[in-house]
């Protein structure tokens, strides 16, 4: 769209959009208590789903206290030797920077590449370091308390979840399409072990993009339809009440509606309920009166115009907002409803925006068509096999043409509800199947294409919650969204943002916040074998759910990482040959919510001084228990700093040989948070994360 005609239409849009400032009726309504009659997840009657456009975390919220964002202790490490943050444009290096919005027109943010080709590219299989280079130097650019206050004061009176990712590394469809049916490839190949194709699968934005009006002449639809269900499909036939919301002829010509991919979308014929409840569904107005009916289904999407999609370029983040503030007015406006619901607020995807976290996958293939890792879970089927480099750039060969499917980058995730109020932080790792999981959970229905690997890694978003003792009532303030397209439009007069000549220091609010309890409780062991010139990593779950683990070789750090997953009360092991590197060693290990262990050294000539240094949790002291084993014929002395959370220590181990020493260092006043290093005879070993107690906590205490 030309710039003239784009700011008419925003001009006409704002005029009929405007919007009175955010009511203290809503403040009211939000201050009652949740319903609590079962203390369980039973209490929940209504579930109201929105997904905007094109959001990544660190874009939005890199900078809010107690997340992880630019304050993560542990940042990868990029090829250059510098951490993640440092992304080349191919000239220079473009770390994150600030979008002004009170001195440049970022209100209204540029868009960035994000289709398959520049993700992959971008993703490096693990790598993260060509994000500037393949979606370029605005790809960079995030947001501060200041310039989007709203989706601040969201965070600050609910609970986000800052290990959300989208499910695959590309676009809008196929994100779409795994939000409304659990997975984009054919989950009876999966089944059989086969991978996908684009016969078989969504790589980009084909199966929901329209051409055609409804109701006259109707949809007229590309690419090949789906078969397997979706979530609507699947409540229909449990008998459970749903709706999605839309105006028909603006959602973005089909691309915000995930089903239109499927054959029983596209079937259904006026009348029928997928028909009615689908595509016909009314917008706003009809939400609004049902709300007001007490005709409200059990289970609500609503899709947003394109204005309002808070999609870069073609909206921003304050007409999201006041699209989100609109529905929050009309749910509020009953309370007795407003009770008794949960409204889920995240982001198909992340435009081609920056964020540092390396998305959890099954392990990618090296250059030599070699698999980066291992899994505890047979994951034939999982993986998108393009030999004809259909849908693969060029220079990016850093990869075979087989690529797993997920997960993709962080994206927001509001958990808005009477049961997750307090300004929480949810760092369990989560997809947008896990959406589809909570409903699973509340309605009893199963949905049968979301994968096994998706149901080991990713949680069902239940730990967001507090059903037995629901959070304090008090709501926040928050800000006033009204006129928000008439603000865009005296936005777009100022300059374009561009990055700094002199890169700016990375910025992070000070600050705990409150956090939910976790299900992860992870080990890794190392232990070198210098006969055999070997590192064997032994990686323990004696959580509740699996978890990947991401390796990082430091001294490779040119080759795809390996990824390691796996499943909760199993082990796996995998070995590193070093004879190449004459006996050196230095591998950096990555898990959820600050999980780290370093392993480096150089091996011995022999087996005399031979020391394996093991972190346990002694749950019941509050403490880590350090488990030191001399396995060799001399005595052994190691040194303990704390890198973090203490200031007391060194602390000087002395194990005589064939004998173990064990030391305890209790968590308490870090609220279990804890990061020492071990050295010894020609090793180093480093143990941070947080100790799980099952009960909620704070967030990293020194970021």
């Amino acid at each position: 769209m030309a710039d003239r005609e784009r700011r008419r239409f925003l001009k006409l849009a704002g005029t009929a959009a405007a919007l009175s400032a955010f009511p203290p009726s809503i403040r009211r309504a939000l201050a009652l208590p949740a319903s609590h009659v079962t203390g369980t997840i039973g209490d929940v009657e209504h579930i109201v789903i929105l997904m905007q456009e094109n959001r990544s975390f660190d874009h939005y919220f890199g900078t809010l206290r107690g997340v992880r964002g630019f304050g993560d202790r542990h940042p990868i490490p990029l090829a250059s030797g510098k951490p993640v943050w440092f992304q080349s444009d191919g000239a220079r290096e473009v770390p994150p920077f600030h979008f002004d919005t009170k001195t440049t027109s970022a209100l209204r943010t540029p868009g960035t590449p994000h289709a398959f080709p520049d993700a992959q590219a971008a993703w490096s299989q693990g790598r993260l370091d060509r994000w500037a280079q393949f979606k370029t130097s605005l790809s960079m650019g995030y947001f501060r308390r200041e310039d989007i206050p709203f989706q601040f004061a969201l965070a600050e009176g609910f609970t986000l979840c800052d290990a959300y990712h989208c499910s695959v590394t590309t676009g809008t469809d196929p994100n779409r399409i795994v939000f409304w049916s659990g997975s984009n490839f054919d989950p009876e190949l999966r089944a059989r072990g086969e991978n996908s194709t684009d016969a078989s699968a969504e790589v980009n934005n084909l199966r929901c993009s329209i051409e055609g009006t409804y109701p006259d002449p109707g949809y007229r639809y590309k690419g090949s339809a789906f078969r397997w269900p979706t979530i609507p499909d699947l409540l229909e036939r449990a008998g459970i009440s749903w709706r999605i919301y839309q105006n028909p002829n603006d959602n973005w010509s089909g691309l915000m509606h995930g089903c239109l991919a499927f054959e029983s979308f596209r079937n259904s014929k006026p009348g029928d309920p997928i028909h009615e409840n689908g595509i016909a569904g009314g917008w706003l107005d009809r939400f609004e009166k049902d709300i007001k009916n007490r005709n409200l289904p059990q289970v609500s999407w609503i899709l947003p115009s394109q204005l309002w999609s808070e999609h870069p370029s073609g909206s921003s983040a304050l007409q999201g907002a006041e699209f989100t503030c609109r529905v929050l007015d009309a749910l509020t406006s009953n309370p007795e409803i407003w009770g008794k619901t949960v409204v889920f607020l995240t982001f198909d995807e992340n435009d081609g925006l920056f964020d540092h976290v390396p998305p959890p996958a099954p392990p990618s293939f090296d250059s030599d068509g070699m698999v980066a890792g291992k899994s505890t879970l047979n994951l034939s089927g999982h993986y998108f096999s393009d030999p004809e480099r259909k849908y693969l750039r060029p220079d990016d060969r850093v990869s075979a043409t087989v690529r797993p499917w997920g997960l993709g980058p962080r994206v927001p995730m509001y958990v808005i509800s009477p049961w997750s109020r307090g300004g929480w932080v949810n760092s369990q790792v989560f997809d947008h199947t896990s959406v589809g999981r909570f409903l699973e959970k509340r309605f009893g229905i199963a949905v049968p294409a979301i994968s096994p690997w998706h149901r080991a890694v990713c949680g069902d978003l239940t730990s967001a919650f507090d059903f037995v003792n629901p959070n304090d009532t008090t709501f926040p303030e928050l800000p006033p969204v009204a006129n928000a397209s008439a603000q865009v439009i005296a936005a777009e007069e100022r300059p374009r943002p561009t990055p700094p000549q002199i890169p700016d220091t990375l910025f992070h609010e000070p600050g705990m916040r409150r956090s939910r309890a976790l299900p992860y409780e992870l080990h890794v062991d190392g232990r070198t074998r210098p006969k055999a010139s070997q590192l064997t990593l032994t990686f323990r779950n004696s959580g509740q759910t699996g978890a990947v683990f991401h390796v990082y070789d430091r001294l490779h750090l040119d080759r795809v990482p390996r990824r390691h997953m796996v499943e909760a009360g199993k082990v796996l092991k995998d070995n590193w040959r070093l004879r190449d590197d004459d006996g050196r060693y230095d591998l950096w290990v990555l898990g959820p919510n600050g999980f780290v262990r370093e392993f480096r050294g150089k091996l011995p000539g022999d087996d005399r001084a031979s020391a394996v240094v093991e972190l346990k949790y002694a749950l019941a002291n509050r403490a880590v228990e350090l488990i030191a084993t001399n396995e060799g014929q001399d005595n052994a002395t190691l040194i303990v700093h704390a890198n973090a959370y203490r200031r007391d220590g060194p602390w000087t181990l002395q194990v005589g040989k064939h004998r173990r020493v064990t030391r305890q260092w209790s968590l308490v006043a870090s609220h279990h948070w804890y990061d020492f290093t071990v050295t010894g005879y020609h090793f180093a070993r480093r143990f941070a994360g947080r100790m799980e107690t099952g009960a909620p906590g704070f967030s990293d205490p020194m970021v």
